[in-house]
């Protein structure tokens, strides 16, 4: 393996070139941080596609605690209740950083920054740039912060396929592959901001590179992950053919825009918070109307959409639609992954000298159902916590090897079908059996981390018998009393789906 030119071994190493990643290089300035993109700085990021915004409690109605309490009613009890109330503490704070970057933040009349609604939020707190273009437009600001930072040493092309560990199992830094072959970047510290894992998905509103790398990375590595069966599916894909699939943003539905059948029917008028009831519980709705033979659409057809949604209207017109004269036929879709490497208070992982922000780690602010715009935010509130905890620790500096570099899968097409019908909106324990003993199978030569990362997904799904926020059971459709997090590890998981090879499947009764 080569080092890098423009590489040291006293740099910290931030893998990821969303929100998350940029977030933390620029908060860990002045030290010398190599910040890692596979491909072109943006290009692969789900941000970047991030229509709804960031939620902060900075309307005169509203405060941070009643934040915290919307967040953790959408988890079903799976937020911890600090987390919470410190990162929605944090987003004033995070809104201005970022306005101090020049982010183009929507404004009312009189200069305040606007604020929009979303589904299970108490009060308008959706903080926007360019109407749904905020993840671009954070991303754009941040990107240009980053590209001008003295510390940050930018490598894009660069794709990490391992971490490095000392004989103590210590993170030393980490491998990867460039145009030019492998390298081997040596590391004080290692930070994953590898976004999530839609992309396992056959529907999913994430780029299709999005498949759980970081999550493969640490549980090679032995890391512990945490509720890896919690997958949010997002209710308002538009349902147009495209592979991934354009999202209709939830705040059209904060707006006024409406759900109706093909019969007509407004079919969520009897829910409680009807369009605006959390996302699971859209999604199954949806869902539901589906498996039952019949279409559903998005009537958005609101005042002054095109100037109000310009990306959704662009989206809706690149595929055969337009949302000012007709209805978007949608379907859910994966979005977020709730779950991750689990981290503590300063974004630690298990594994010394390993942390992770973003969407590949669960921080306990989720719990089993994010609350719609809390992602952005919670990046750029523990991307601050992550470098001063960095910054607080002495360097490293000991060398470390690699595990052998996986290959792209094989399984790809089938991988994101299997999930689809077996691990999607609604599960149950035939499927799940179905799932993991097939996912058993692809990983079997270990060298394949789609199938690795789906398994995990499609394990503890299997093992939690009970219905809880993302995660729908039709053979266990009540919530437990106690809400208990899953952990697991990868050598775990493999032990499982081992033992399943030998047992026959025996369904239980809820």
């Amino acid at each position: 393996m080569e080092r890098l030119i423009g590489h040291r071994p006293d740099h910290v190493v931030v893998i990821g070139g969303g929100v998350a990643g940029l977030a933390t290089a620029l908060r860990l300035a002045p030290l010398p941080v190599t910040l890692l993109a596979k491909a072109d700085l943006g290009l692969e990021a789900a941000t970047a596609w991030a229509q709804g915004g960031i939620a902060a409690a900075i309307g005169e109605d509203d405060q941070p605690e009643f934040h915290a309490v919307d967040t953790l009613s959408a988890g079903v009890g799976l937020c911890d209740p600090l987390v919470a109330r410190r990162v929605t503490a944090a987003a004033p704070a995070a809104i201005d950083w970022l306005a101090g970057l020049d982010a183009p933040f929507d404004r009312d009349t009189e200069g305040r920054v606007a604020l929009g609604l979303e589904a299970a939020h108490s009060r308008r707190r959706i903080v926007h740039a360019g109407g749904d273009a905020t993840g671009r437009a954070v991303l754009e600001t941040l990107a240009k912060a980053v590209r001008a930072c003295p510390s940050i040493h930018l490598m894009e092309g660069v794709r990490a396929t391992a971490l490095l560990r000392d004989t103590n199992g210590v993170v030393t830094g980490i491998a990867g592959v460039s145009a030019s072959g492998a390298v081997v970047l040596p590391a004080r510290a290692v930070v994953l901001a590898t976004g999530g894992l839609g992309g396992l998905y056959a529907s999913t509103t994430n780029p299709l590179g999005a498949v759980g790398s970081g999550l493969a990375l640490a549980a090679r590595a032995g890391a512990v992950l945490r509720d890896m069966e919690f997958v949010q599916f997002h209710p308002t894909a538009i349902a147009a053919g495209a592979d991934p699939m354009p999202l209709a943003t939830e705040a059209l539905r904060g707006e006024g825009a409406i759900l109706v059948n093909d019969r007509g029917e407004r079919f969520m008028a009897d829910v409680p918070g009807r369009e605006l009831a959390p996302r699971d519980v859209v999604a199954r709705a949806i869902f539901a109307e589906i498996a039952a033979g019949r279409s559903v659409v998005l009537d958005a057809r609101l005042e002054r959409i095109e100037q109000r949604f310009p990306g959704v209207v662009a989206l809706c017109r690149a595929n055969g639609i337009d949302p000012v004269h007709q209805p978007i036929p949608v379907r859910p879709a994966a979005h977020y992954h709730m779950g991750g490497i689990e981290v503590d208070a300063a974004g630690r992982s298990s594994l010394d000298r390993l942390w992770a922000c973003g969407e590949v780690a669960s921080t306990g602010l989720h719990g089993a159902n994010r609350l719609a715009s809390n992602s952005l935010l919670e990046a750029l509130a523990y991307a601050e916590w992550i470098a001063a905890d960095i910054a607080g620790r002495a360097a490293g500096g000991r060398d470390g090897v690699a595990d052998a570099a996986p290959a792209p899968s094989a399984f790809r097409s089938e991988i994101r079908t299997l999930m689809d019908r077996r691990v999607g909106v609604v599960r149950e324990a035939a499927g799940l059996d179905a799932a993991v003993r097939r996912l058993d199978a692809l990983a079997s030569d270990g060298n394949d981390d789609m199938a690795l990362v789906a398994l995990m997904v499609a394990s503890q799904a299997l093992k939690r018998e009970e219905s809880r926020g993302g995660h729908f059971r039709a053979d266990f459709p009540l919530t437990a009393t106690i809400a208990v997090h899953s952990r697991t590890a990868l050598d775990d998981t493999l032990a499982f789906a081992e033992g399943l090879r030998e047992a026959p499947f025996v369904r239980r009764v809820a």
